[in-house]
């Protein structure tokens, strides 16, 4: 009788924080986004080209979270012990085939927000940054659909007329100050 030799995955785990961000322990990735969610670090990065339009990402269809959604640059969870701004510079080069010409630190914000479309929890701890992106593109098809960069009034259109990530907001408004320091006045975010 033939042996089988599949070896199951990791699990992939999440870094639990306390409410003022120090770590607490870890969690199974999907157990931390069940209902009720336990609080976990997360990164959100937003990345402009030089004429201070800012790229967005239709995730892929086959996520599990949140799947051809619209949502920020690139945003994701660091590996335990991973510093959020090397994940986030992995992830940026993962997910779309090009890294950041300039990232900076734009804050942090924590929020709870339950996805009506899958019932699963974004209870995070999330450290944001903004930069720059010189590079072409090319976007890894198994985490994102589509990308756009696009002005505010085009993202107020696109808002309008497409679901987003149920994170997108907040974060966005969260990072505002140091994405306008690094677009500049006229760019109007």
């Amino acid at each position: 009788m033939p042996h089988s030799t599949a070896v199951a995955a990791d699990p992939i785990l999440l870094e639990l924080v306390d409410e003022d961000g120090r770590t607490i322990g870890t969690a199974e990735k999907l157990s931390a986004h069940r209902a009720p969610g336990l609080l976990h670090r997360a990164f959100s990065v937003f990345l402009f080209d030089p004429a201070g339009r800012l790229l967005l990402q239709r995730r892929a269809a086959g996520k599990y979270h949140s799947p051809g959604v619209w949502s920020n640059t690139c945003c994701g969870h660091p590996y335990p012990g991973e510093p959020p701004f090397l994940a986030a510079t992995r992830r940026t080069a993962e997910e779309l085939g090009a890294a950041p010409a300039l990232l900076r630190e734009a804050g942090t914000v924590r929020y709870n927000h339950p996805d009506p479309a899958s019932g699963l929890v974004e209870q995070e701890y999330n450290h944001l940054y903004a930069g720059v992106v010189t590079e072409p593109l090319r976007p890894d098809p198994a985490e994102v659909d589509e990308t756009a960069f696009v002005t505010p009034g085009e993202l107020s259109r696109l808002r309008a007329a497409r679901a987003f990530s149920v994170w997108f907001h907040t974060v966005l408004d969260a990072a505002r100050p140091v994405i306008r320091e690094l677009t500049g006045p006229t760019a109007g975010w």
